[in-house]
Formats: structure tokens, C-alpha cells, sequence
């Protein structure tokens, strides 16, 4: 029987009604807390067993950014912002309902954890001086300026979690996306101890946690290796001993529970995430438990239960949007305990991506995922070159209502990891540092080159989307390559690397310039690469969309590249948000966005 042709049903609102369940956190009794997006923006939902009905526990126009329960009592912390401001609010949730401001101060606050007695919480703010995070305690009734300064910080710091006897803090220190130190800070005295050897230029220390006795820390880092691998620290003298080698690939997350050292820690498989679970049974060995049974794509955010028995992680894939499943540790049985709706649109219709490699011009080979619609015309499909932001991040096999929708509507969708993006190793990720900036522009070339070779693709209808950093990347491909391009979506991009870098919030400054360079030792490099100094060369239609509120990037970058490139005559929309920041959290805001996106496709594609 011939399956009626999806594009002929649904409608690109249709497509992002899929809804998304995420980021879970077991009560003490059990009940499971998470966000879903079923309003139109994240909000806090709470459910007592798998497949119930969920009750909203937060109702605001806002997104909530991330909510977590107290270990002792029925109550969460969560987070929450302004139009995008990124100037993050902690808030308390009672069982009751009653919501209580914890922080009400104009700045950033970073969630640093619950103490075990549940009487505290941690966190890292930018109160005092916008451009440092100092660290702060403060009791679970007070409010606002109560906090307690226990470290006065002078850059980019955040907090792993209380010791197991509650006298300590992990701390995190970024210097840039690769480049990182961990300390243990003592809560009554203010002492600080270095953990970590940095004596290599740029290593990484992440995902921090207590042993179960408070003697070590187990982190994933890539000293003196490629990839990340599991170590353990002494939590007083920093000695790291191995304990899970990464090998080909990272091993780039672990969560422990510091009561029973029961742990789970995934590694990075060409995208894919493989779960181990296991406990500890030595400072250094781990007995394994069975795998999780979860789909094969990507999953994250994995948070026990009281007794460790089970744990939370939310999962997604090609075909499946996200939702949020429950894991035995003793048996790895897994069942989804949250039902986020497909807004009626059959899951069989869903596509799947093909993992590809394709060779570039210094003969190394660039991965990144291929999905093609149903069928392909004669003349071949037009593609969407979908580039991720970053540049420290990575294109994964996980679900995206947007690609399905383009691909049910006749577009194959191209998302390359170029030179720079994570997962890949150490030595993958800096090959775009700096002075090599164009290289992975590169690429992209590449990319439509091998594209275009295809005979399922119509090599003269390619089109460069991408956001933030990957903004960057769609207009410097429109500029370097403009011969190459039917249109570009240029989403929160940086056009001009000068003022984007002058204009940044000040807190993130110092860190951007590790990977692109500085303004006062770089100025000349950073304007020869600004697609806004090449905008002569710019030929495709282009589309730029932006939130007023953005303090990453910046709206004037949108506001430049749209006049310049009308005045050579280029055919150019622009879209402005006014109630949104980096990226477009609200779901009125993505619909707008999103049917004005199509629109343009259909005009120019």
C-alpha cells in the first residue's frame, strides 16, 4: 500500500510541536523531575511512575535552564532567566507549589549543588565583578544577598559538587573550551588546593566527582593522552592514577554516586554514546554491570535514585525525539518513564543518518552524517549544509524536528564535523585554532565538492545554514566560496570577529580569544577572516536571523552583516527577535522563525 507522502499532511508548525523530554532528577520518594517543552518553552514536570500522566510544576513564558531535587526533602532548585539574558536566577520550588527567588541579584549564577544534609547549596556568580565568578553558600531559607563569598574568583570558574562529609567544594576553572584546572575548596576556611598538572599547554578536567570516602576525584581529562580517559585525583596532593583507558575515542562524561560508588560513564563512539555502568571496587577498578538497554544515539544527563538502584538519562536519536528513560543498574533494563508527543507524526516517517566520510584538501577525512529523503528526483535532491556552532561541539545522531521536516519536504541534510569539533581528539580539535581559522572553512569547500559529485544530489542548489559559530562559518563560506552556494541561513552568527569580540559579555572575552585570537595581539588576523571585511564577494541570497537580548553574539553582528550586504545588492532578509538571546527558546518565536526559513527556501532553493 502507498504510504500518503508525509510533506502533503504536515506543515513546519506540525514539526516543531514534537515536543522533548530532558534533563531528569529522582526525590527522594522517587518521584522523577524533568523539563518538557509541551508550552512552548522548558518547564519543570514532575512524574511518579513510567508512562503517567506528568503534572507541570512551573508555568512561565521563560525557559527554565535546568531543576534538581533536594537529597532531604520534597523540594528543587531551578533555574531561570530573562528574554534570553543568560543572567541565570535560582529559584526554590516547594512541595506545595510556592516558588521562592533564592538569588534576586542581577547577574549570572552557575548551580553548584545541594549539600547532602540538604540545608545548603553552592553556587558560582558574577555578582561582583562581571567579567570574574566568585563562589558562594548560602542556607536553603535565605534569599538574595545572604550568600556567603567563600572564594573570590578572577575568571571563568563553576562548581562540581559538596563532598561526601559536606566540608568541601569541587571547582572548576576554564581558561577555554580545552584548557582547564580542578581544585578542592575547603567551605569553613576559604583554602583552596590546586589539583590538577597543567604542564602542557591545554588539558581538560571535567565532569568532577567525590570518591564515596572524600579522598579522591574522579574526572575525565586528556593529560598526556589524545582522548579523554577516566582518572582519579587525590582529592589532597592531585596525584592522577588511570582508572578506563579512552582509546580511539572519548570518554567524555561519568557520573558517581558518592554514597555506594556506583558510576556510569559513556564514551563517544563516532557520535554515537556507549553507556558503561559499574561499581567501584577499588580506587582504581570497576566491576561491570550489564549494558543499558536504551536506542543506539545519543545520551546524557544521567542522575541516580536515593539508593543508586536505578538512574535517569535522557536519550535521543535520528527517529526518536527525546525523552527520558530509567535504567537498572543490576540488570540494565531500561524503560521510558516519559511519553514527550510526536504531535501526531508518525515515528515511521522519521529519517535515519548515514555516518560518511568524505576526503578534503589536505587529504584527511572529515566525518559528519548524510540524510537523504525518500526518494530523490532525476535531476537530484537540493541539500542543506547544516554546519554546528563551537566550534567546540560536535554534530551527533540525535533527533532535530527541522531536518525531519526539511527531509519530508525533498531536502537531503549534510551536518559536517569539520577540523575543530570535539570527539575526534585532542590534536582534531586545534586544527582550527587561530591563524587556522580558514582551514576549516576549507572543509566545507570539500564538503559541496563532494556533494555535488553525488548523482543523488543537485549540485547547483546546496545551501549553507548554521548558527553562532556556525553562523560565522555560512558567511565566510558565502564569502570565500561564493560560486559554490544557492542561499545561506545565517542564525546568531559572527560577522565581524573585532567587535564580536569587543562587544561579547566580558566573563566569556578572555576565553573566546584562546580560540580565535586576542584583539590586541591579533586585530589584523581577525579582520582578514571577518566575512564582513569580504562582503564583496557575497553572490547568494541570504537570510539572518538574531534575539536583541544576545550576550554571546552580539545583535549589532546581524545588524552589520544585513546593510552591507544589501548595499552590494545582495537579496537579504533579517528577523529580530526582541524577546530572545542566543537562539530562539520560545516556541511562537521558532515557528516565525522557522516558516520565514522555509519561505526563503521555497523563494531562492
Amino acid at each position: 500500500m502507498h504510504r500518503l507522502h508525509n510533506a502533503d499532511v504536515y506543515d513546519i508548525e506540525r514539526y516543531l510541536n514534537v515536543r522533548s523530554a530532558f534533563g531528569a532528577s529522582f526525590a527522594p520518594d522517587g518521584t522523577l523531575a524533568f523539563r518538557m517543552d509541551t508550552t512552548g518553552t522548558p518547564q519543570v514536570w514532575t512524574v511518579e511512575e513510567p508512562g503517567a500522566w506528568p503534572t507541570q510544576r512551573t508555568f512561565y513564558d521563560e525557559r527554565v535552564t535546568f531543576s534538581t531535587w533536594s537529597p532531604e526533602r520534597n523540594e528543587l532548585v531551578f533555574g531561570k532567566d530573562e528574554g534570553g539574558n543568560e543572567r541565570q536566577q535560582l529559584f526554590r520550588l516547594d512541595a506545595d507549589g510556592t516558588v521562592r527567588n533564592l538569588t534576586a541579584t542581577d547577574a549570572k549564577h552557575r548551580w553548584g549543588g545541594w549539600s547532602h544534609d540538604g540545608d545548603r547549596i553552592a553556587f558560582a556568580s558574577n555578582r561582583r565583578e562581571e567579567s570574574a565568578f566568585d563562589i558562594y553558600v548560602q542556607g536553603r531559607e535565605e534569599t538574595g544577598d545572604d550568600a556567603e563569598l567563600i572564594h573570590e574568583g578572577d575568571g571563568w570558574l563553576s562548581l562540581g559538587e559538596w563532598s561526601p562529609d559536606d566540608s568541601r567544594l569541587l571547582v572548576h576553572e576554564a581558561y577555554s573550551s580545552f584548557d582547564h584546572d580542578a581544585y578542592v575548596l575547603d567551605v569553613e576556611s576559604g583554602e583552596l588546593t590546586h589539583l590538577t598538572d597543567h604542564s602542557e599547554d591545554a588539558i581538560r578536567y571535567s565532569s568532577l566527582s567525590w570518591s564515596p570516602d572524600g579522598t579522591g576525584v574522579y574526572c575525565c581529562t586528556d593529560l598526556d593522552a589524545d582522548t579523554l580517559y577516566l582518572a582519579r585525583l587525590d582529592a589532597e596532593t592531585g596525584d592522577i592514577e588511570t582508572v578506563e583507558e579512552g582509546g580511539e575515542w572519548n570518554l567524555d562524561g561519568v557520573a558517581l554516586d558518592d554514597e555506594t560508588g556506583r558510576l556510569v560513564y559513556s564514551r563517544n563512539v563516532d557520535g554515537y554514546t556507549k553507556l558503561t555502568v559499574g561499581e567501584l571496587t577499588g580506587e582504581t577498578t570497576i566491576e561491570a554491570f550489564p549494558d543499558p538497554e536504551i536506542p543506539a544515539g545519543v545520551a546524557g544527563g544521567v542522575a541516580f535514585d536515593d539508593e543508586a538502584d536505578r538512574f535517569a538519562v535522557t536519550v535521543t536519536a535520528d527517529t526518536e525525539n527525546t525523552n527520558v528513560y530509567v535504567v537498572d543498574v543490576a540488570s540494565g533494563d531500561a524503560e521510558r518513564w516519559t511519553r514527550a508527543s510526536t504531535a501526531g507524526i508518525p515515528e515511521e516517517t522519521f529519517r535515519e543518518s548515514e555516518l560518511v566520510r568524505y576526503e578534503t584538501f589536505d587529504d584527511r577525512e572529515i566525518p559528519g552524517y548524510l540524510s537523504l529523503p525518500e526518494s530523490a528526483p532525476e535531476e537530484g535532491t537540493p541539500v542543506i549544509v547544516d554546519i554546528h556552532g563551537g566550534p567546540e561541539s560536535q554534530r551527533r545522531p540525535s533527533f532535530s524536528p527541522v531536518k525531519q521536516y526539511l527531509l519530508e519536504h525533498g531536502y537531503a541534510v549534510f551536518e559536517p564535523n569539520v577540523r575543530g569539533s570535539t570527539g575526534y581528539g585532542r590534536a582534531y580539535t586545534h586544527l582550527d585554532d587561530v591563524e587556522k581559522r580558514m582551514d576549516s572553512v576549507a572543509d566545507i569547500e570539500a564538503a559541496v565538492e563532494w556533494l555535488a559529485d553525488r548523482p543523488d544530489i543537485d549540485g547547483d542548489r546546496i545551501v549553507a545554514k548554521g548558527g553562532s559559530y556556525g553562523g560565522f562559518m555560512v558567511l565566510a563560506a558565502l564569502t570565500e566560496y561564493p560560486e559554490l552556494w544557492a542561499a545561506g541561513i545565517d542564525t546568531v552568527g559572527i560577522a565581524n570577529f573585532v567587535t564580536f569580540l569587543e562587544n561579547t559579555g566580558s566573563w566569556r572575552r578572555e576565553l573566546r580569544e584562546a580560540e580565535y585570537g586576542s584583539l590586541s595581539e591579533d586585530r589584523e588576523f581577525l579582520e582578514s577572516i571577518s566575512p564582513i571585511n569580504n562582503i564583496e564577494s557575497i553572490e547568494a541570497p541570504l537570510f539572518v536571523l538574531h534575539g536583541a537580548n544576545d550576550p554571546r553574539v552580539p545583535v549589532g553582528e546581524a545588524e552589520q552583516i544585513v546593510e552591507q550586504a544589501r548595499a552590494q545588492g545582495v537579496p537579504v532578509r533579517k528577523l529580530i527577535f526582541e524577546d530572545e538571546g542566543h537562539g530562539f527558546s520560545k516556541l511562537e518565536n521558532r515557528k516565525e522563525a522557522y516558516t520565514e526559513i522555509v519561505d526563503f527556501l521555497d523563494e531562492h532553493v
